[in-house]
């Protein structure tokens, strides 16, 4: 079986920056979307935000490992083609929602086809050698927070215009991507390498066991899932809590957003590569987490706006945590089973996407009902906890990183 053409790479790194810029540019207008579906009640809308959050990462947590299991069947081609046309179908499908049930279910499909990110993972660890995985990780990372950081921006742009035109310009990007991908993109797992479907690998706790078949894998995934439910706090904490300490305006928050989107991606796409040729995987996963834990805890500790930015540098290296990650992972299992492995992961992403909410804004809620003898922090205590959360992930990790690697 050939090697993919090179074009194929630039698919899905296009695909995955195209799915995230079409997912952010929901970001601003979808709130305002609900409002206007709930007649303004800020309270209602507030609780249909969370609500569509929540459901978004159950189905996420579900479908990653069966979209994942389904690649190691079909192979990676029709799963992402199919994910790709389905969700720029939905984006109509919402841009048409004459109400919040239609707007619900499109969300629930949403939360379905974004689970084929762990597909799209798998292509990466099929296409290169174990070697340079965790460089194309980084690029894949890279790719992820161009998206992000344009979709927001765009989006607001967009909506400002007409609340619905986002949805049209999201489901016009992610069609024509698929339509291209018809072209350009071959199929990277070979069907001699390709594994039966088993609901009992599909399902979440059955994608989840794989974790367990080789040594260290399972730590490796706990640190996974401990730096993805850390990072929880920047989705669901950090507006209030720079509002509330600093008093920044929407313009502020925007440009503190998109600095810590851009310096994360000139860390993945260009710090990266020559940083794994000079310490390795291992050392750079570990450079990672302690940036993390710097970053976090003067973000808590921060009682001045200038100092809060001074910190946004050293924070942006946490990126060299997921591409060390993901090619520690990928390397201590084989490829008939690197969709399986995407899903679990993605499976740990969706739980952190459950918890997350709930844990950091109720920390927050609690920091600034017990500031008066939390006076070190405050509202900053959400911060100190996902610090916390890398420190257990780096202790554990340290463990786990001193065992022998083996392959199945």
């Amino acid at each position: 079986m050939k090697p993919p053409r090179q074009a194929a790479i630039w698919f899905i790194l296009i695909s995955v920056l195209l799915d995230v810029l079409s997912f952010g540019v929901l970001i601003p207008v979808l709130p305002n979307l609900i409002k206007d579906f709930t007649h303004g009640d800020e309270k209602w809308a507030s609780f249909y935000v969370g609500l569509f959050g929540t459901v978004w990462a159950v189905m996420h947590f579900f479908c990653a490992p069966i979209l994942g299991v389904l690649s190691d069947k079909f192979g990676r081609r029709k799963i992402l083609l199919v994910s790709c046309f389905g969700l720029g179908l939905d984006y109509i499908l919402m841009g048409l929602a004459p109400n919040l049930t239609w707007l619900f279910i499109g969300r629930i499909i949403s939360g379905i086809t974004a689970a084929s990110f762990a597909t799209a993972g798998a292509y990466i660890a099929d296409v290169t050698t174990p070697d340079k995985r965790a460089a194309a990780f980084g690029m894949f990372g890279a790719a992820f927070g161009v998206g992000f950081v344009i979709g927001p921006a765009l989006g607001g742009y967009l909506g400002e215009i007409d609340l619905r035109l986002p949805f049209w310009v999201a489901a016009a990007l992610t069609l024509t991507n698929a339509c291209y991908g018809l072209f350009v993109l071959p199929e990277s797992l070979a069907p001699e390498l390709r594994k039966p479907f088993s609901w009992g690998r599909a399902n979440p706790l059955g994608s989840l066991r794989l974790l367990m078949s080789q040594p260290g894998l399972l730590g490796l995934g706990f640190v996974y899932f401990l730096y993805q439910l850390a990072h929880q706090v920047l989705n669901n904490v950090f507006v209030l809590y720079t509002q509330h300490r600093y008093d920044w305006d929407m313009r502020d928050v925007g440009f503190a957003m998109g600095l810590v989107g851009i310096l994360n991606i000139l860390v993945q796409g260009g710090l990266v590569r020559p940083a794994l040729k000079r310490l390795g995987e291992s050392k750079l996963l570990f450079a990672g987490l302690v940036f993390g834990i710097i970053g976090y805890s003067c973000y808590g500790l921060a009682d001045t706006s200038w100092k809060f930015w001074l910190a946004t540098p050293i924070f942006s290296l946490m990126a060299f945590f997921t591409p060390s990650v993901q090619g520690l992972m990928s390397k201590r299992l084989g490829p008939s089973v690197q969709g399986e492995l995407q899903g679990a992961n993605g499976s740990l992403s969706g739980i952190a996407g459950i918890i997350g909410p709930f844990l950091f804004s109720g920390i927050f809620a609690f920091g600034l009902r017990e500031k008066p003898s939390l006076d070190f922090a405050g509202a900053g205590l959400p911060f100190l906890v996902a610090a916390g959360c890398l420190f257990v992930g780096l202790i554990v990790a340290i463990r786990t990183l001193q065992r022998p690697v083996t392959t199945s």
